[in-house]
């Protein structure tokens, strides 16, 4: 996942925290201003990707927020190397439900992008 910086010569890891932090939030405005336009979503050990481009991103995660009033992530643990940020998140209230599951997200940030 590539962002875009909302906050210029920061550094990798407190802008994928920004970007967390608006997602818990429920600021779906904030949190799609990180992503950058040309965005790539995988799953891992695919090559190509489920979802591409900054707008078919906006419809599934429009979708995903609206029907998950209670959304919330939490950091299991949290790697930096370099400009590539790995979270092991815990997730609870998706799509209405109270079951948590966890889930691991690589994000590449390259400069403010």
């Amino acid at each position: 996942i590539a962002f875009t910086s909302n906050a210029q010569n920061s550094s990798p890891d407190s802008i994928v925290q920004l970007s967390l932090d608006a997602y818990n939030n429920h600021d779906f405005e904030l949190f799609m201003s990180y992503f950058h336009e040309d965005i790539e979503m995988f799953n891992l050990n695919e090559c190509e990707p489920y979802t591409s481009g900054k707008e078919a991103v906006n419809a599934l995660y429009k979708d995903y927020f609206e029907a998950s009033p209670n959304l919330h992530s939490t950091i299991v643990n949290r790697m930096v190397f370099g400009n590539k940020v790995v979270d092991y998140e815990h997730i609870t209230g998706a799509r209405g439900d109270d079951a948590p599951f966890e889930l691991i997200f690589m994000y590449e940030v390259a400069g403010d992008k």
